[in-house]
């Protein structure tokens, strides 16, 4: 593996897509799942997702599964799903509620902390206290959730103070998820990725998002006109009102509020409210949202009144799970502040012609014809993603020679 990808990794070439097999071979996926994103920070869920002590949340990929606790103490802790006993899955369901987590095959049982509570028959000398449940790294960023499967990971400070900043308003803790769809996209990861980070094909791919978005912002700049020097006027007597970060000194994190297009104050398949219980700092509509973009795996975008995040996780070499979380304030009523098939809808449609394009591209170059095309200029983001996993893939092939 080490010496393919190596090989592989010193074809790329700036300003062009990657060689074929670092999207489509069976080498490049299990590199991927097994040394490069285990190295790095991902995110995995939010804090509404495990909003009470001992709710539970499973991040998979490949072979790995990640229990994400909340404990008594209403901390957030990650652990190995996987029994310090022989080894056993723990939990199976992908989120849940439990008092205490015990492993189904010799019932070993575990506090919400991981401790080791009991074990049976064991000898008289066995110390519990040395056979707790494996962590796994855990940064609480504003309420979006981020893991690392390394022994050491990689720095975060910066990324957590960032983005922190600006969504601390949205409360994320006061939010509850009210739809979660789990979409299997029939291409490569990094397709489905670099999709995203473009809005190159919007213009005709995507008439209902660009309705009440609009294109500038996702790779498009923004024209400095009157309008937007009063939005920003807006913004900053509300405290909400930042410059653009842009993966700053080489980190991996973007974040820009942007103005909602033609009279839309959220992002719906309307433009108008998709719950009618704003959240954050908001006490009536607000015609912009925030967007958070973070390598290597998720996108957010934060409205006034719900928040819609992104992830994704490769499940083969040209299968990929994207999960989307809307969330809408915890006082919310279904029916009588939110429709559930509304606040999903544009994002639902949105996703169903993405996955197309993400198909259609993989499925071109797996073709024996495809050769590393040149990027366009507004596709600046979808190169800082290559770059970022360019970078990071190197990184850990040398980690994997000490």
């Amino acid at each position: 593996m080490h010496e393919i990808m190596a090989a592989l990794l010193e074809k790329d070439r700036k300003g062009y897509t990657l060689p074929r097999e670092l999207y489509v071979s069976e080498a490049a996926f299990a590199f991927d799942t097994q040394v490069m994103l285990p190295s790095v920070w991902l995110y995995a869920c939010t804090a509404a997702h495990v909003k009470n002590p001992g709710d539970y949340f499973l991040f998979e990929m490949a072979n790995n599964s990640v229990i994400i606790l909340r404990g008594r103490d209403m901390q957030l802790r990650a652990f190995w799903n996987s029994c310090r006993h022989r080894g056993a899955r723990i939990c199976h369901e992908q989120t849940g509620h439990a008092a205490r987590l015990m492993c189904p095959y010799h019932q070993w049982t575990y506090g919400l902390d991981g401790k080791l509570l009991a074990a049976r028959s064991m000898a008289e000398d066995f110390d519990k206290g040395e056979h707790g449940l494996n962590p796994v790294a855990l940064e609480n960023v504003g309420g979006l959730i981020f893991i690392c499967m390394a022994d050491n990971p990689p720095p975060i400070d910066r990324v957590k103070a960032d983005i922190s900043n600006q969504i601390a308003v949205y409360n994320l803790d006061r939010l509850k998820v009210t739809v979660q769809d789990d979409y299997i996209e029939d291409a490569n990861w990094k397709l489905v990725m670099e999709n995203n980070r473009e809005c190159y094909h919007c213009d005709v791919g995507h008439p209902e998002l660009i309705s009440v978005l609009g294109t500038t912002g996702f790779g498009k700049e923004a024209p400095a006109d009157d309008a937007l020097a009063a939005k920003r006027a807006e913004w900053q007597k509300l405290g909400i009102d930042h410059d653009l970060i842009e993966f700053p000194d080489g980190w991996w994190h973007r974040i820009a509020r942007l103005a909602l297009a033609n009279g839309a104050v959220t992002q719906s398949i309307d433009g108008k409210l998709a719950c009618q219980k704003l959240i954050g700092p908001f006490t009536k509509p607000e015609s912009s949202s925030l967007s958070v973009w973070t390598q290597p795996n998720s996108w957010h975008h934060f409205c006034c009144d719900h928040v819609v995040t992104f992830s994704l996780t490769p499940i083969a070499a040209d299968k990929t799970l994207l999960r989307t979380s809307w969330l809408v304030h915890e006082d919310a009523v279904e029916g009588v502040d939110y429709d559930p098939g509304h606040i999903a809808a544009l994002w639902r449609k949105t996703n169903q012609q993405d996955g197309w394009f993400s198909h259609i591209n993989h499925l071109g170059i797996a073709n024996d014809g495809y050769t590393q095309g040149p990027y366009a200029a507004e596709e600046k983001l979808v190169e800082d993603f290559k770059d970022f996993y360019v970078a990071a893939a190197k990184s850990a092939l040398a980690d994997m020679r000490t």
